[in-house]
């Protein structure tokens, strides 16, 4: 089993920045794609931005030139850094793991989650 936690969220005015961090562990053979993506209240859940296991990036529309995520191979974690952020910013923000079995089989973990409120 791999678990993924995320940490950074948190309460921060317009045009601020935010950094989040998200950590896959435990029963590990190859970590191949990390994503964040992000729901506001009454919202389907959407991609935000992810990153590939060599590094090619993807963006939602909306964010590109604001957001930049990163990964560490080493450490099985992907950031996400948050600038001139702005209300419509604010949602859940969950972090996505492919993980690849030993049998090379692909598996799907999420996040519990962190939230991001930008005020105003």
């Amino acid at each position: 089993q791999v678990q993924v936690v995320e940490s950074g969220g948190g309460l921060v005015q317009a045009g601020g920045s935010l950094r989040l961090s998200c950590a896959a562990s435990g029963n590990i053979f190859s970590i191949n794609a990390m994503g964040w993506y992000r729901q506001a209240p009454g919202k389907q859940r959407d991609l935000v931005a992810a990153i590939t296991g060599g590094g090619a990036t993807n963006y939602a529309d909306s964010v590109k030139d604001r957001f930049t995520i990163s990964r560490d191979n080493a450490k099985n974690t992907v950031y996400l850094q948050m600038n001139s952020l702005k209300p419509e910013d604010t949602a859940v923000y969950y972090c996505k793991a492919e993980h690849i079995t030993i049998a090379y089989t692909r598996e799907v973990f999420w996040g519990q989650g962190t939230q991001v409120t930008v005020s105003s």
